[in-house]
């Protein structure tokens, strides 16, 4: 909750900030090509992603082993996929450190420590 405000009203206000910055140093129409481009390459990479992913949970799942990092990896892309059909070059970048593997496994740390904090509150409901 106490991000919700940097959420909704900081960050918008940046990106539409880059927006017109965007537009008056390289142009409106490359500007808006560009929010264009990276939205198709979001949901490129994020299908690519999520297919190699979904085949590697099933595999872990077949070979009895815990598919927590492929789970894990799942919420990076489906995370990074959101933010890059979102426009907006703060969320672009996020969303493409979030989807290339060289850089998700930065976020997965943190991933782990929310999960534990959810399990710890018992906000997490294991059936």
């Amino acid at each position: 909750m106490r991000y919700l405000f940097f959420l909704i009203i900081v960050v918008p206000a940046i990106e539409i900030g880059l927006f017109i910055l965007s537009g008056k140093l390289i142009g409106v129409f490359p500007t808006i090509c560009l929010i264009i481009f990276t939205g198709i390459l979001g949901a490129y990479l994020a299908k690519k992603q999520g297919i190699e992913t979904l085949r590697r949970l099933q595999e872990d799942l077949r070979s009895g082993r815990m598919p927590g990092e492929a789970i894990t990896d799942g919420v990076c892309i489906l995370s990074g996929g959101i933010f890059l059909i979102t426009p907006g070059f703060i969320t672009d970048i996020l969303g493409l450190l979030l989807l290339m593997p060289a850089t998700r496994k930065w976020f997965k740390p943190l991933l782990y420590r929310i999960f534990r904090k959810w399990m710890r509150r018992k906000t997490v409901i294991l059936r």
